[in-house]
């Protein structure tokens, strides 16, 4: 039995279907309201004790509480406002308010960080002596307790519900646990060598929490800029779609994230160009039920006709992916279109669509470029090569 398994199943009914809104939104608001309870349980018993021994370590860590509680309550509204339908003013949902939140708490602590920094600096050039008693290192091992069931607790709700916001709180909580072993360790020396450390314990905290907060800043940004699907998920899609009757090659797959599980996406897919129009928009058709009904994205899928019954067009299909291959196995492409030449009565027009990774400067497209225009004219001198660079949305192979 996992943390917090007792409580999921006593407050989040059909906890399993994760993918329902109401069911994360359920998830969201245990979540929350346990870690505002819990912490400002923590911040209650750790100012107070912070105050009776005069310790400056004790009282940052307990404002440290104070805000993973506002943390909490942010989270929490983002939960909520996150599980909303998509309206007029939002149209793609409002999963993405997720992320926003969690940049917000980021920002929180922070600013916590940084202002004990600056506290805890000037309790090392003037000391204060403290005043250690037995409960108050009994409350401090029971906070540190109290953390590492909150890490499990929410590393549990956010896989189950897959977010970035619940992982980030249990992240919170390991670095919570951290600051206050810091902050027992300080009071102990004070008891057993009589060595007041509390301002370097208290700097070391505070250091600890502002690396805490840009970490948290760096992984909530990523998402909101825009970063790439896993390669498992591209795969999945392009899988399904290419398992369509009829299509012959699928490219240029683009998935937008607005909020976790809420996807859209858009891919091309190639079929014969000898196919009437209304088989190739019932295939496309098919694709984008058969994903959302396995993948729940909302997928649009582009048409792109080509030649597959030419053995003309097959060669050279064939002689350019023999190119690639030997150049870069990381180059692939496609929009295949065989023509013949408007400059050169002999003469034919290969035109396609080159992918190459993100490594590949402007020198190496080029290079590239003329690499392989030089080599299909080897076969065919009057082969003119008409390439277009394009790149992918998902990470270089070698990543």
């Amino acid at each position: 039995m996992r943390a917090g398994d007792i409580l999921i199943r006593k407050f989040v009914r059909n906890s399993e279907k994760t993918e329902d809104p109401r069911v994360r939104e359920a998830y969201g608001t245990l979540a929350g309201t346990t870690d505002i309870l819990c912490n400002i349980f923590l911040f209650a018993v750790k100012f107070i004790v912070g105050l009776v021994i005069a310790s400056t370590a004790v009282t940052a860590d307990a404002f440290d509480n104070l805000s993973d509680a506002f943390s909490a309550i942010v989270s929490l509204i983002s939960v909520r406002v996150a599980a909303r339908p998509a309206d007029k003013e939002h149209p793609f949902g409002h999963g993405r308010v997720e992320y926003a939140s969690s940049l917000i708490v980021a920002i929180v602590i922070l600013v916590v960080g940084v202002e004990f920094f600056k506290t805890s600096v000037e309790r090392i050039f003037n000391p204060a002596p403290l005043s250690v008693s037995v409960v108050a290192v009994i409350f401090l091992v029971l906070s540190i307790l109290v953390k590492l069931w909150m890490y499990f607790f929410n590393k549990n709700v956010g896989e189950r519900v897959n977010s970035s916001l619940f992982s980030v709180t249990a992240s919170d909580a390991i670095f919570d646990m951290m600051t206050t072993s810091v902050t027992l360790v300080s009071v102990i020396v004070y008891v057993i060598f009589g060595k007041n450390i509390d301002g370097i314990c208290g700097l070391i905290v505070s250091c600890v929490v502002i690396y805490a907060g840009i970490d948290i800043a760096k992984d909530t940004m990523s998402p909101l800029i825009g970063e790439p699907m896993s390669p498992e998920f591209q795969k999945r899609i392009e899988d399904i779609v290419s398992s369509i009757p009829g299509v012959v090659g699928v490219h240029d797959l683009v998935v937008h994230n607005y909020g976790p599980s809420h996807y859209m996406a858009t891919i091309h897919a190639e079929v014969s160009r000898r196919m009437t129009l209304d088989e190739a928009h019932a295939i496309a058709d098919k694709a984008e039920r058969k994903v959302q009904k396995e993948m729940d994205v909302l997928l649009v899928v582009h048409i792109d006709p080509v030649e597959i019954h030419d053995q003309r067009v097959k060669e050279i299909r064939q002689k350019l992916t023999d190119i690639l291959k030997e150049t870069d196995p990381q180059l692939s492409f496609h929009d295949l279109q065989v023509r013949h030449s408007r400059e050169n009565r002999n003469g034919i027009d290969v035109i396609f669509d080159l992918a190459v990774p993100y490594s590949y400067t402007k020198e190496d497209e080029n290079k590239t470029v003329r690499l392989v225009a030089d080599r299909m004219r080897c076969e065919n001198k009057n082969c003119k090569c008409i390439v277009t660079i394009d790149r992918g949305y998902v990470p270089d192979v070698e990543e």
